[in-house]
């Protein structure tokens, strides 16, 4: 074709029958991706009765259109093949009308230049030419440049609604046998609603994300729910296989930045966009978004050259061993589990990198979403050693180095308060969990959440509190192991050498409705470990609570112990205790120190070497 400019393109667009006529039997066509489908060319080759269309393939990496429907896929001129398992394909895949492709996304553009996916016809949708006669892809560009080097019959599908992007996005208009004028609209998606759940949700996912953090989104309500919790991060960075209007919106709250990226700096990288008129209006002529093909965007080496790599995950269902339930059908869009797997290892490679699947405790018809076991459903995940965090509106379950019994546990904590005592009948039974393991039902759902803190005690530490967990036994055991002698007798007024599950699991399940128990952290996020716990307990027949501490002693002396002690004392006022009694050994003035530190009266009475202690919350300590 000749060099076709701005003002002269129409003069050379024809008919889709034109194209249509060019078609031989047992071709394979290539059509355009997800929104970027040229939908005018495939709704006319779908409904055409031309006698060459005979026994046709059909490759499409995602199907988001109508016009490669169920009703058209039962004719048999037609085979839809797709490496993609969402959407319109879902349906089809199991009705046996659709072939699945299975592959690594970064692995399809050398699949197709290997020929063992040939392809005879492209059909790409593209902007109008420029003044220099050359179109951009648009919105999609994924493999596209692939299948027009392939491809023998090249068709540019001319909409003049589709935003002019940058990056590896422009294409001469001579390049292609015939241009096509589109009559059918770009495909747009509404905003998703988010209620109270998911944006719970989505506040947990966000205490994972830290500023200069890297992201990979999706679409759904978890994503728009999450952008909104970002508003507040510094200088995050934008590496995804979608670009949607939740990212765009980080970038104009000025939260995302893309400075600190090593890829791509100052720009926003992806392959597609998936959105409404205004995002679309948005990323026209952008020059900080950049469209490249899923050979880059794909490629864990690229993702995980950027520190604190994060690729969120909406879930739909994960059982106990870890293994994770994707989305199928309508909505199901960039998350089949080979897209995934891509950016899990660019996460897994990243500095400070992370992987987050997230979903709702129980799904819109009020079933749970996390099951002793998903092995009968469609659409899963199961390279369970890559799942870094689960998350639910009622909390994070670290899972990368834990046993099945310890990723168990952590799962049925973050399940829906009324579905644990299930899970954990299910979970002994088939013994994931110990035969005797303890479970409170009225502490599921008791649990204070709300208890949340952070202490700096040097420039490059802070300790994280919140309230305990039966997940935490390990943790706690631990810390046990870590006590002298000395520390385990002040603790326990006694000798006391082991700390199995039968005494630890007791400690960690908690009545909430007689006691609160603080944990103080150390570290990453789901790396760290426990360094501190402290409690009180109600006293029967009395106003008065017990309150005991435990801090391991290496950070000793820092103000930890002081720090838990401030906290106790505003829960239990919160909770109608109207002061503290302790025990304290005569020779453990440490702990002495801290009561006579703080802000309450202490009376001591000294006998038999224990100092018995009462504090009341009434009066102030004058001294």
């Amino acid at each position: 074709m000749a060099k076709t400019s701005l003002n002269d393109w129409q003069s050379a667009v024809v008919e889709p029958q034109a194209v249509i006529d060019k078609i031989r039997p047992g071709m394979s066509i290539f059509l355009g991706t997800g929104v970027a489908e040229p939908r005018t060319m495939v709704r006319h080759l779908m409904a055409s009765k031309a006698k060459n269309l005979e026994d046709l393939e059909l490759i499409q990496l995602v199907s988001v259109g109508d016009a490669v429907s169920l009703q058209t896929l039962q004719s048999q001129n037609f085979r839809l093949k797709t490496f993609f398992h969402g959407w319109v394909a879902d349906e089809a895949i199991e009705e046996g009308r659709v072939d699945l492709i299975p592959s690594r996304f970064v692995k399809i553009p050398q699949l197709i230049e290997s020929l063992l996916r040939p392809i005879d016809v492209a059909i790409i949708q593209v902007t109008p030419p420029n003044e220099a006669g050359f179109c951009s892809l648009g919105i999609a560009v994924d493999v596209a440049r692939e299948a027009l080097e392939q491809a023998s019959i090249r068709v540019g599908e001319i909409n003049t609604l589709i935003p002019r992007t940058f990056g590896d996005t422009f294409v001469s208009a001579a390049e292609f046998n015939f241009l096509v004028r589109a009559t059918d609209p770009p495909i747009y998606f509404d905003r998703w609603e988010i209620d109270d759940i998911w944006d719970e949700v989505a506040k947990q996912v966000a205490s994972l994300i830290e500023d200069e953090s890297c992201l990979a989104f999706s679409i759904g309500p978890l994503y728009e729910a999450l952008a909104k919790r970002l508003t507040v991060r510094r200088h995050l960075g934008i590496h995804s296989p979608i670009f949607t209007d939740p990212l765009m919106d980080l970038m104009i709250s000025g939260a995302a930045t893309n400075r600190r990226k090593e890829t791509d700096r100052g720009k926003a990288l992806t392959s597609y966009a998936i959105g409404t008129k205004e995002l679309m209006a948005w990323l026209d002529n952008n020059p900080l978004v950049e469209f490249q093909r899923i050979s880059r965007v794909f490629n864990p080496l690229t993702i995980g050259s950027n520190p604190r790599f994060v690729t969120v995950v909406a879930a739909r269902k994960v059982d106990l061993y870890g293994r994770i339930g994707l989305y199928i059908g309508k909505g199901n869009v960039a998350a089949g589990p080979a897209e995934v797997m891509d950016f899990l290892n660019g996460a897994e490679l990243s500095n400070g990198g992370r992987s987050i699947f997230a979903l709702t405790s129980r799904d819109p018809a009020g079933s749970p979403n996390i099951l002793l076991s998903i092995a009968d459903l469609p659409n899963q995940f199961n390279a369970i050693e890559s799942v870094g965090a689960v998350v639910t509106e009622y909390g994070i379950a670290f899972l990368e180095g834990r046993t099945l019994r310890e990723r168990a546990q952590a799962l049925i904590d973050i399940a829906h308060p009324d579905d644990r005592a299930a899970l954990v009948k299910f979970a002994k039974d088939k013994k994931i969990l110990y035969r005797d393991q303890i479970f409170l039902a009225d502490s599921a759902r008791l649990y204070p959440a709300e208890i949340a803190a952070t202490q700096t005690i040097k420039d490059d530490l802070s300790v994280r509190y919140r309230a305990i967990r039966p997940s935490d036994e390990e943790g706690m055991r631990h810390l046990f192991y870590r006590f002298s002698d000395e520390a385990v007798y002040s603790r326990y007024f006694h000798s006391v050498s082991s700390m199995p599950h039968s005494k630890m699991q007791e400690y960690v399940n908690v009545d909430w409705n007689q006691a609160v128990s603080i944990v103080g952290l150390i570290g990453e996020e789901g790396k760290g470990r426990i360094i501190a716990e402290a409690r009180f307990i109600r006293i029967p027949g009395s106003s008065l609570a017990e309150a005991v501490f435990v801090v391991d002693e290496k950070y000793q002396r820092l103000g930890i112990a002081s720090f838990l002690y401030r906290m106790l004392i505003r829960l239990a006022k919160e909770r109608g205790i109207r002061g503290f009694s302790a025990e304290v050994l005569f020779s453990n003035l440490g702990i002495m120190k801290v009561f006579r530190k703080g802000d309450l009266p202490v009376k001591a009475h000294l006998e038999g070497g224990v100092y018995h202690l009462e504090i009341p919350f009434n009066k102030l300590n004058k001294t």
